[in-house]
């Protein structure tokens, strides 16, 4: 099929871009790498009576050193992620996730924000931001805001973007010594979305027992999904092979509500739940236990 008649602009600033989407309101469509919104366009899900074009956003197509901090722009591609010696340097979770992400034809095109702000429940990025402690920094036509991910992710393919916001930043803040980090996934074919996600960042004290643990996880809910039973089950733990089980047992049985669907059933993805969270939480605390930084 082919998408309903459409108005096309190409803005060259932020902007032009914000001017744009003020002026046209919830009848426009922002496009990033399009890896989404084309496809749903050319089945007519979505028929924007505007579509703005954002890939001559130059100023939004950055990765960059923030004090300890690592920015990343919204429409910086995939790819460029996946090659970076500053993101393997500075967000390790990140760059071991990416190439996950469909394939290298899909990363050479998608976007960083665009992946963010799509909120797919099943998406890699989401997890990523989410277990990071992520700052999305938006902005309209008056104003710009800096909203923590934990804040930002707000239901099925939602957001807390307001309707003239556009996603321009993604800021990854340091974290102390003594973190771990890991992410794995399981899905029938590689580049298929995941039947169930995973990553988990695990800070350890001087004593060796958990200080902070995030375990987020995909495809079990309307969005990206954290632990919060399993973080307090290992939080002032020594992480042994045992108490890491159990935490990511009780993430199974507490923390996530997964769908059942042509792909899987709910009590399968319970199951990938326990063993792919058992995985990532083990691999964190070891790399924890190592000295690396995540």
């Amino acid at each position: 099929m082919k998408p309903a008649p459409f108005e096309y602009y190409r803005p060259e600033t932020v902007d032009e871009a914000l001017g744009l989407l003020a002026e046209h309101g919830s009848g426009a469509k922002l496009l990033a790498g399009g890896q989404s919104l084309v496809p749903t366009m050319n089945f007519r899900l979505a028929q924007p009576a505007v579509l703005i074009d954002l890939n001559a956003l130059a100023e939004l197509e950055h990765i960059e050193p923030d004090g300890d901090a690592l920015r990343i722009g919204a429409m910086t591609r995939q790819r460029q992620v996946e090659r970076s010696a500053l993101v393997a340097e500075r967000a390790p979770l990140l760059h071991e996730a990416v190439p996950f992400i469909g394939h290298p034809q899909i990363r050479n095109r998608g976007t960083i924000g665009g992946s963010i702000a799509h909120a797919d429940p099943a998406a890699e990025l989401p997890v990523v931001m989410l277990a990071r402690r992520a700052r999305l920094h938006v902005r309209n036509r008056r104003d710009a805001r800096s909203i923590p991910v934990d804040e930002f992710f707000t239901g099925l393919f939602a957001t807390a973007l307001g309707p003239e916001e556009i996603l321009v930043d993604i800021e990854l803040p340091a974290v102390p010594p003594s973190t771990g980090w890991a992410f794995d996934e399981v899905a029938r074919r590689h580049g298929d979305f995941a039947l169930v996600g995973a990553a988990a960042v695990v800070t350890l004290d001087d004593s060796g027992r958990c200080r902070d643990v995030r375990l987020v996880f995909s495809s079990v809910g309307d969005g990206p999904v954290l632990a919060h039973e399993a973080a307090r089950q290992l939080e002032g733990e020594i992480p042994d092979d045992a108490a890491v089980r159990a935490a990511a047992g009780a993430a199974a049985e507490r923390d996530v509500d997964p769908p059942s669907d042509i792909h899987a059933s709910a009590a399968y993805r319970r199951q990938l739940v326990r063993v792919i969270g058992t995985r990532v939480l083990a691999r964190a605390v070891e790399r924890a236990r190592n000295g690396s930084v995540s």
